[in-house]
């Protein structure tokens, strides 16, 4: 039996990277899915690939209220139930130390980042509190929780803003045994960081191979992470498996956020051992 047999998802943001993924695993498990994006024809595209009996894809900003109350509609119209929300989409930020970050960009990634996570658990929730079940799983990142992995404090700000609210929500929502979590990933090699530096968006969407090249150094398992790695995540916490699972923020970084990695450690200790005339 698969994982998701039954089950009926919400994927935002799912056009490319890790919430397309999301939506082909999800599908491969058994679910039904209504996916969301603001580029409608790798939308359609992407229904078309996994079979419009399984899957519904609908043009919309999660910034926009009406947008998502439309995809929470639409989900109910044509399967009559919600028992797994990801909020993922999202994009990059402003980019630069405080003193220039412009009051426009900034707002435009606040509601981008946070609002369209907040509108999601909103116009969800009452779904989910009715049917006695359901998962919201929200997308974080680990530079919630440290500074320095992102190119964009407005960035790491936003996400941090993202994890706290999905505890807070957790705890109202718990007592109507829908579940609330956030998964936070580390370096994931899609197009996220190319854009935020400038890149147009389909350049952008062309860098993986790169990105998996840049990364390979950023965690003690010596690869970059990919959009598997976040979508089976999101497979887990959609499924069964993780009933008492609330209010838990799942980082999955290959432990970069762990604390200093070991080998240049140790080399930082040799070279301080030489500088001492300590023998080995």
């Amino acid at each position: 039996m698969a994982l998701l047999d039954g089950k009926v998802a919400i994927i935002t943001g799912a056009t490319s990277g890790i919430g397309r993924r999301t939506a082909e695993i999800f599908v491969a498990q058994g679910a039904k899915v209504v996916v969301t994006g603001r580029r409608a024809e790798l939308g359609k595209a992407l229904e078309a690939e996994l079979g419009s009996d399984q899957c519904l894809f609908l043009r919309g900003d999660m910034a926009e209220e009406a947008d998502v109350k439309a995809m929470i509609d639409a989900c109910l119209a044509k399967w009559g139930r919600i028992d797994c929300l990801f909020n993922n989409a999202g994009g990059p930020a402003p980019t630069g130390g405080i003193d220039t970050i412009p009051v426009a960009g900034f707002d435009a990634a606040m509601a981008n980042l946070v609002r369209s996570v907040m509108l999601g658990m909103k116009h969800a929730a009452p779904v989910m509190m009715r049917q006695k079940s359901g998962s919201i799983i929200n997308n974080g990142s680990v530079a919630a929780s440290r500074t320095g992995l992102s190119s964009s404090m407005i960035y790491s700000a936003a996400k941090a803003a993202v994890v706290h609210l999905t505890r807070c929500v957790a705890m109202q929502l718990g007592e109507h045994h829908v579940r609330v979590n956030a998964i936070s990933p580390g370096g994931i090699a899609t197009g996220i960081l190319a854009k935020a530096l400038g890149l147009p968006v389909e350049q952008a969407e062309q860098t993986t191979d790169m990105m998996k090249a840049n990364f390979v150094k950023n965690q003690p398992i010596p690869r970059a992470g990919l959009t598997d790695d976040i979508a089976n995540a999101a497979l887990w916490l959609a499924s069964d498996l993780s009933t008492f699972v609330n209010g838990h923020d799942l980082v999955v970084d290959g432990g970069q956020i762990g604390g200093r990695l070991y080998s240049p450690h140790q080399e930082a200790l040799k070279a301080t051992r030489q500088a001492l005339g300590i023998d080995q």
